[in-house]
């Protein structure tokens, strides 16, 4: 007996129906009282029927194996954006040649089904079939919006089970149509149609099938047809297969032998949690100038909001600030700084920039334009820090009572003392809780942990869970250039996203293997930012490549990553980020003239990639990128793709992005696309638009391209047909 159980509506069963296949109808022929009818007896092999699996190592009656993405460990959960469409997929097999089928059921954090998507055979040799899911749907509104309540209720964990399945029908029809076929008056072939009546019958008995009373009696009515055995087998055998029947097959099916895999959890963040555009201010230089003496005088929270303009202007979504908070300036390097003055601590903003309704203000104003606010938040206490006296045993110490100064990785003592996270764990991790909550009062959304693997994995994952607990809209962004164990303990931690090795990521070879490891599976644990120069560090690549080098680092990092940012600056050439970083506030202030950005292009450039991130969702998810064959070492292709029934104009949006490595040279090449995979015109040429220049090209399967620094250092292609 199929299983039984209670279904939801059709629009929560499927989320994604195939189109049934057209043919000419056949309605069931009404039999003459006088026909004679054949036995509706039983016949032929059982169907199978499910078998409980009341521990996880046990088999259904369908094996369902290797799904994926699961919790890491088994317990660390897949994470995607809500809205975020994403694939799933599955060993699903039984033993034989008997047909399986497979269906992805979705579930919110509320344990009500959402979707039941069929999944499709991707590998028959190998048994594995995908689907794409959704959970929830995408929302340009932002914390501080009306109406974010009801996306804070959508976060949480979902999950998704495996359903495996025996297709019954698929069997007999094929089964009927040889014996029929073959002789149409045997007993073979009258014992094929019995059967189908006894599928046709059991079928429109079957709870899981969600049939209404209309499609059951229809069904019924053909079962009772195809045992009036003065009707020609054949023709018997086509009343099962009319289109009707066909349509109920694809959307409300005999599922024989259903076996329901175990739950996957996959955590749902909140909107812009993997796709956003960092703009990394530098308050102290926003709004620099020069006295009547010659003096420089630093910029402040105040005139720092003029930037924001700028920040808005150019596409991007979150402004990002520098620890704001008092810095003790008496190290002799001022790339070191700690933080702690007189004028308080890590809840206090540093006189020079302001009070705290300066900063206020300068969050008000970044969400009236639609900006979020970043705050960078390292745990460096200098020696007058209210902590040292306060909270002494928060410290290391030595042998005579004096505090520890942490150590560089060279053994060099830093100008702040070391932490001591095994003394009173409880009270560290329910200060930073505070800390936080201060600056979220204020207006931040959003955090930058300077150096987080300093610190224990599990005190971040304490304070992470105890503040998203009363704002789950929080982001954090971890700047942790270390051991790729330790930077996914902190993803696993509870990270929103991570800075990443993305800048020293410059040859084809490493692009496409941080391209695919940024954007494969490993996406779903642990989200790579792109960022073309670091906070404190530029890059050789930019020194060395100019304006051209500016440009194809930008191209790649907004294409390559839905999450991407650039250090102040980054329009006007300046790659001496050291002098006027996150991580150095109290470094020397840098005079801007913002106006000389036109002499470059660079800011023209980062504007028309952020217009490009905003109109095509191919570039908001993690789980979309293919990298492409090209014939030239110099020359990195790669494809960004979501299909149709995930993009607002129900058509696919595909993206073509071929980027020239050489700063200084033309470069040519050959770009393979595979044409099939990514579901474009295989027997045609498809026309491609050009989202920089707005040239058209005619492409196919092996395209030519050519690509010069002084002209266009990438092509940023969009299928239009």
């Amino acid at each position: 007996m199929a299983a039984m159980r209670e279904t939801t509506s059709a629009e929560e069963r499927t989320q994604d129906q195939s189109t049934t296949a057209t043919r000419t109808a056949r309605k069931p022929r009404t039999a003459a009282k006088s026909r004679t009818k054949t036995s509706a007896k039983a016949s032929g092999a059982m169907p199978p029927t499910p078998i409980a699996a009341k521990e996880p190592n046990l088999f259904g009656r369908v094996n369902i194996l290797d799904v994926r993405p699961d919790a890491q460990d088994a317990v660390f959960p897949a994470r995607v954006e809500l809205g975020e469409p994403f694939t799933v997929s599955a060993q699903v097999f039984l033993e034989g040649r008997a047909t399986v089928r497979a269906t992805a059921v979705l579930k919110n954090p509320r344990g009500r089904v959402m979707a039941r998507v069929p999944m499709t055979q991707a590998n028959a040799g190998l048994d594995i079939w995908t689907a794409m899911l959704q959970a929830g749907s995408p929302t340009d509104l932002a914390p501080w919006d009306d109406g974010f309540a009801d996306v804070l209720g959508q976060l949480g964990n979902w999950k998704v089970a495996i359903e495996g399945w025996a297709d019954t029908y698929t069997d007999w029809v094929r089964d009927a149509t040889a014996r029929v076929n073959a002789d149409a008056g045997s007993a073979d072939a009258e014992g094929a149609i019995v059967r189908g009546s006894e599928i046709l019958t059991r079928w429109a008995a079957t709870r899981d099938a969600g049939l209404d009373a209309t499609q059951r009696k229809m069904l019924r009515e053909t079962a009772k047809q195809m045992l009036d055995a003065t009707i020609p087998a054949a023709e018997r055998l086509a009343i099962a297969q009319i289109d009707e029947i066909e349509a109920l097959h694809t959307t409300n099916p005999l599922r024989d032998g259903l076996t329901a895999g175990r739950d996957r959890v996959f955590h749902v963040e909140r909107p812009k949690s993997s796709c956003s555009a960092w703009y990394q201010f530098s308050p102290r230089s926003e709004g620099a100038t020069v006295n009547e003496r010659g003096e420089t005088v630093p910029g402040t929270l105040r005139t720092a909001i003029s930037g924001l303009e700028r920040a808005k202007s150019e596409g991007f979504t979150i402004a990002y600030l520098p620890a704001v908070f008092p810095i003790d300036h008496s190290a002799p390097d001022a790339r070191l700084f700690a933080v702690g003055t007189a004028a308080g601590g890590h809840d206090t903003v540093d006189p020079e920039l302001g009070s705290m309704d300066d900063f206020k203000a300068f969050c008000a104003r970044a969400h009236e334009l639609g900006l979020e606010v970043a705050l960078g938040l390292p745990l460096r206490c200098a020696p007058a820090h209210p902590w040292v006296a306060a909270h002494p045993e928060w410290f290391r110490r030595n042998a005579d009572g004096s505090f520890v100064h942490a150590l560089d990785e060279h053994g060099n003592p830093e100008p702040f003392y070391e932490l001591d996270f095994d003394n009173d764990l409880t009270g560290l991790e329910r200060e930073v809780e505070r800390i936080i909550d201060v600056w979220i009062g204020a207006g931040v959304t959003a955090f930058q942990i300077d150096e987080p693997q300093t610190e224990p994995a599990r005190f971040w994952q304490d304070v992470l869970a105890a503040v998203t607990k009363k704002h789950p809209e929080t982001l954090f962004l971890a700047e942790a250039f270390s051991r790729p164990a330790l930077v996914r303990a902190l993803a696993y931690a509870g990270f929103t996203q991570n800075h990443s090795y993305f800048p020293w990521r410059n040859t084809k070879e490493e692009l496409e293997a941080f391209l695919t490891e940024t954007n494969g599976e490993g996406g779903f644990y642990q989200h790579n930012t792109f960022w073309p120069a670091t906070p404190d560090v530029p890059s050789d690549y930019l020194r060395d490549n100019g304006v051209a080098g500016h440009a194809v680092r930008a191209v790649l990092a907004a294409m390559g990553s839905p999450s991407w940012g650039i250090t102040s600056g980054y329009e006007l050439m300046d790659t001496n980020v050291a002098a006027d970083s996150a991580s150095t506030p109290g470094a020397e202030v840098r005079i801007r003239d913002w106006s000389s950005a036109v002499d470059y292009g660079i800011a023209e450039l980062l504007t028309a990639l952020n217009r490009i991130r905003a109109g095509h969702p191919a570039t908001h998810s993690y789980h979309t990128l293919t990298v492409l064959p090209s014939a030239n070492p110099a020359i990195v292709a790669f494809a960004r793709q979501t299909p149709a029934q995930y993009t607002a104009d129900g058509k696919p949006d595909t993206l073509l992005i071929v980027v020239n490595l050489d700063c200084y040279h033309e470069q040519q090449s050959s770009i393979h696309v595979d044409l099939n995979a990514l579901g474009l015109p295989a027997d045609r040429t498809y026309r491609v638009r050009d989202l920089l220049t707005d040239r058209t090209f005619d492409w196919s399967w092996d395209n030519f391209v050519s690509l010069a620094p002084w002209a266009d250092v990438a092509h940023i292609l969009s299928v239009e047909d």
